[in-house]
């Protein structure tokens, strides 16, 4: 059978561009997700689902005094009436509403298995049960009082309300995360203590700086806790701009074990983080080499969290082993802030702290506004009837005569009392048992009651000030019944400032002793455990001798300079033990057999060192810069042959001191010396003959000091120096009567 082919014109067809329609339906979908899914409403920070879910349980009369039901039942409901998309999507949004260590503030009491910190799924919903809790009520009071718009269902069946009415600052206290088309949000939950003091100042000040708001709303407050180490800086950004985030860490403790060891317990781990998936990435990063300082790790939570972290060695230094384990796992995790919420339900966008909580406020006004012109219309009502009743009751007899006799005793009830319809209605549908005289008295009664509440909405009403006062009150409500002081309402996280650690994991496996490091003439090197005075039963080999000793520990790292101008760096726990003669220097570095150590010293850091070479060219150098990472060593000093690196010392003064071979003498300022990273350097002193032999730095208050070979030390002031000082590059003259012969101010370190 062949078909007709749709020509253009045929029928209702009409034809539209591809691009138009995708444009279109694109559009549609984006702003449904927007709307309708992934973003909260800032008046009572929930998304549609949540909403729905809340009030179908109202519906279904769940409150916190009344039983629970089962979940299933809940979800039909939602899903039958109000949310027309898959039951999973529903329990689960139910179920998470009802996890406390996901919610900081749960909206829903559950009974039974709805899952754990491990990330275990929540058993199925013929299962579980379900009721409101007290903030839930608080969420939706005044509900049925006119206080929100309501709409049509998504098949007109039934009505849903748009917004709810939010006694309860939920968007803040509990959070949101959602992805839309294009935009994101994520609100990390807060302390509704802390929420409702910054509320109450707004009140009294609504022209109030973020930076006042922020010393109410330091910061989150996550429901598993943690310790937040984000600077109070960038939170303040944050909160200003609604864009940020936050460092979140674990909260740990150090617990002795027996022989002097310890272990590290962790009682709470970082918000979203899964307990299992963490203990099992942290046992991959183990088997991977990659946490060279942890030992074991092992889960003991049972209600609370509790788990295990063992160092590989008792010396291992815990804050440098959680600094490693807070770097590679979830044990410190970066909470984004992204306040992206629909305003007015309508207009998706950013807000800062305070914009969030105004909103609210204002929510709150237009909720209290309603509620209370909803009261007084109730009121005006009654007291239409309770009027009725008093004419009835003043001429009961003539109104019974006419109940009975008239055909239309409603006409004639208006007609005769000058009623209105609503008090003629409300006089035939009253009971014969009412007419009794002590009715009267409590009609009387309730008309004056009601007549003193109608003046007081009237008021209200008419006046801002009241109207923030009575907001005030309800806020006062709230702090006072979730205060710090309650179990609910008290911080869970805590602020402070992360430990600057480097984390030099290869030392930290080192166990800090004291050595005694010695090297001989020859190069041979050793290590003597601790720090003995007396080296003189120290044997060497056959035309050896002792060149250096150097008090270190294990954990320190010493430096070498050669005389070819390069730097070496060993690990002083790495060295050959004290047993034997050691081994030789130049199976630990790459030493060409015409180069020797000119000097050797424990690594400093923050000090700064004077390399000179013997044409007397020298220059400063940072001592950070000089640690070399391979055998090879680092170049730092450029000579040329037959000149070789000569000195090496600590620049800790104001002037430098140099002697030549021609036992020639120059002080002059260290200032004119450069400070260099690598190079020949400048020219310290200059000789017509040899080379330079040594140079000292030294702080002209103390004036110049050395030492001669019998150990004896000697000082000149700086007024018997007068005549040797001069500028750098000069010849210098003549060193004093008693100087060492050996041309040597003595120990350089």
């Amino acid at each position: 059978m062949t078909t007709k082919p749709i020509l253009p014109g045929d029928g209702p067809i009409e034809p539209v561009e591809l691009r138009t329609a995708l444009e279109e339906r694109y559009l549609a979908y984006a702003l449904s997700t927007i709307m309708h899914r992934a973003l909260p409403d800032v008046r009572d920070g929930l998304k549609p689902v949540h909403r729905r879910i809340l009030y179908a349980m109202r519906e279904l009369k769940l409150n916190p005094e009344s039983g629970y039901v089962k979940c299933a039942k809940i979800v039909g409901d939602v899903m039958g009436n109000l949310h027309p998309h898959g039951d999973q999507a529903i329990y689960d949004a139910l179920a998470r509403l009802a996890q406390d260590f996901a919610v900081r503030y749960p909206l829903v009491d559950g009974q039974g298995n709805f899952g754990n910190i491990d990330g275990d799924n929540p058993a199925a919903p013929r299962y579980t049960e379900a009721r409101l809790t007290e903030i839930a009520n608080a969420i939706l009071e005044g509900i049925d009082e006119d206080t929100v718009e309501f709409r049509p269902n998504y098949d007109g069946r039934v009505e849903e309300p748009v917004v709810l009415p939010a006694a309860f600052p939920n968007l803040l206290a509990n959070g949101s995360s959602g992805i839309a088309v294009g935009m994101a949000t994520n609100i990390p939950p807060h302390n509704v203590d802390e929420l409702c003091a910054a509320l109450l100042h707004l009140i009294k000040h609504p022209n109030a700086t973020i930076e006042k708001l922020v010393e109410f709303v330091p910061g989150p407050d996550f429901p598993t806790g943690g310790i937040i180490v984000e600077p109070h800086e960038a939170m303040l950004e944050a909160y200003k701009t609604g864009r940020g985030g936050f460092r979140v860490r674990a909260r740990w403790s150090r617990e002795e074990t027996s022989r002097g060891g310890y272990q590290i317990v962790v009682t709470e781990i970082p918000y979203q983080v899964q307990k299992a998936k963490l203990v099992e990435k942290l046992a991959e990063l183990m088997s991977e080499k990659k946490l060279p300082l942890l030992g074991d790790v092992r889960d003991e939570s049972a209600e609370e969290v509790r788990l295990i972290l063992e160092p590989k060695s008792r010396t291992v230094d815990p804050v440098l082993l959680m600094e490693s384990l807070f770097r590679l796992s979830e044990l410190e995790v970066r909470i984004s802030l992204n306040m992206n919420v629909l305003s007015a339900g309508q207009i998706p966008n950013v807000l800062s702290l305070r914009d969030v909580l105004s909103q609210w406020l204002e929510h709150r006004i237009e909720v209290l506004i309603r509620r209370s012109t909803f009261r007084l219309k109730k009121i005006e009502h009654r007291l239409e009837v309770l009027d009725g009743y008093l004419i009835a009751y003043l001429n009961i007899d003539e109104v019974i005569r006419i109940v009975r006799r008239e055909d239309d005793p409603k006409a004639k009830l208006i007609a005769k009392f000058k009623l209105s319809d609503v008090q003629a209605e409300a006089i035939l549908n009253l009971r014969l048992r009412s007419l009794s005289r002590l009715e009267e008295i409590e009609i009387r009664g309730e008309h004056d009651k009601l007549s003193k509440e109608l003046r007081a909405l009237k008021q209200l009403l008419k006046s801002e000030d009241l109207q923030w006062e009575r907001i005030s009150e309800e806020v006062k409500a709230t702090r006072d019944r979730y205060s710090k002081k309650t179990a609910i309402g008290r911080r869970r996280s805590s602020f402070a400032d992360a430990p600057e650690v480097e984390i030099d994991l290869a030392a930290a496996l080192v166990e800090k002793e004291p050595i005694t490091v010695i090297l001989s003439e020859k190069g041979w090197l050793r290590a003597l455990k601790g720090h003995p005075e007396d080296l003189s039963k120290l044997e060497f080999k056959q035309g050896d001798e002792l060149k250096r000793v150097i008090k270190a520990w294990t954990t320190d790292k010493l430096v070498l300079l050669t005389t070819n101008g390069k730097f070496f760096t060993l690990e002083a726990g790495a060295l050959p033990g004290g047993r034997g003669h050691g081994e030789p220097v130049r199976l630990m570095i790459d030493l060409e057999e015409n180069h020797d150590i000119v000097e050797m010293f424990v690594h400093d850091a923050t000090r700064k060192l004077l390399v000179v070479s013997t044409a007397g060219y020298g220059f400063i150098v940072s001592e950070e810069e000089v640690i070399a990472s391979t055998r090879k060593g680092k170049q730092i000093l450029n000579v040329t042959e037959p000149d070789e690196a000569r000195v090496c010392v600590v620049a800790e003064g104001d002037y430098i001191a140099t002697i030549g071979e021609n036992r020639k003498l120059l002080v002059f300022k260290l200032e004119e010396v450069n400070e260099m990273t690598r190079g020949k350097g400048v020219i310290l002193q200059r000789f017509k003959d040899g080379g330079l032999s040594d140079a000292r730095v030294f702080k002209k208050t103390d004036g110049l000091t050395w030492v001669d070979t019998a150990g004896r030390e000697f000082a000149l002031s700086w007024s018997e120096l007068r005549e040797w000082v001069g500028e750098r590059a000069q010849a210098g003259r003549l060193a004093p009567k008693g100087f060492p012969r050996s041309n040597s101010f003595g120990p350089r370190f």
